[in-house]
């Protein structure tokens, strides 16, 4: 029966993030895909407001919450959120070349790193990677983040963990397979490209 349940759990997982294994993912990307998606079924609390923990990890957002949360909107502090906690280096700060609560910062932090990669570049995005939704260079604004989990060959857009999503809920951590539109309520803006995180350097030999 342990086994049975063990390869249902895996059928399972495989159907919700594409129904393809793909290919082996680094140490990095493991840590990045797990803790996103342990954070599956997360929503707001206050439920009806943005109030929320990935926000106040980062002491970012308004302090109007009845609680320890921070209330603001926070798929980006989200995506934030699971780099840092796998250890991916960046600065979390309001500076130019810093990512913070706007979605619009992973693109800014990816075009000065290098990691910026933009949809029609042919880049295969990798999980791990954050995909930026409904840019718009003209205002320097973009409408969503999520952090991706994988990719299905042929698929329109990636396979994703969506902080701050609204399919499912108001405000809530939910998947999205082949999103190639921002998780929002109405109009959500086009996939615009893929921010990946610089790898973590290969250990010492010892």
């Amino acid at each position: 029966m342990l086994v049975l349940g063990a390869v249902a759990l895996f059928v399972a997982v495989e159907l919700a993030f594409g129904g393809s294994a793909g290919p082996k993912l680094s140490p990095q990307e493991e840590r990045i895909v797990a803790l996103a998606t342990k954070e599956l079924g997360y929503r707001t609390d206050p439920s009806d407001t943005y109030c929320n923990r990935f926000s106040a990890y980062w002491s970012a957002g308004a302090l109007d919450c009845p609680n320890s949360n921070r209330d603001e909107e926070w798929c980006a502090d989200f995506a934030a959120w699971v780099w840092r906690k796998a250890g991916v280096q960046f600065v979390y700060g309001q500076s130019p070349g810093e990512i913070n609560a706007a979605s619009v910062s992973f693109y800014l932090w990816g075009v000065a790193h290098h990691t910026w990669h933009p949809v029609g570049s042919g880049y295969v995005p990798v999980a791990g990677d954050v995909a930026v939704y409904g840019l718009d260079l003209a205002t320097m604004q973009a409408q969503h983040v999520a952090v991706v989990t994988g990719y299905t060959p042929g698929a329109k857009g990636p396979n994703v963990v969506n902080g701050d999503g609204e399919r499912t809920g108001f405000s809530v951590v939910e998947t999205g397979n082949d999103q190639y539109k921002a998780d929002l309520t109405g109009n959500g803006g086009l996939l615009a490209g893929y921010v990946s995180p610089p790898a973590l350097p290969a250990p010492k030999p010892t």
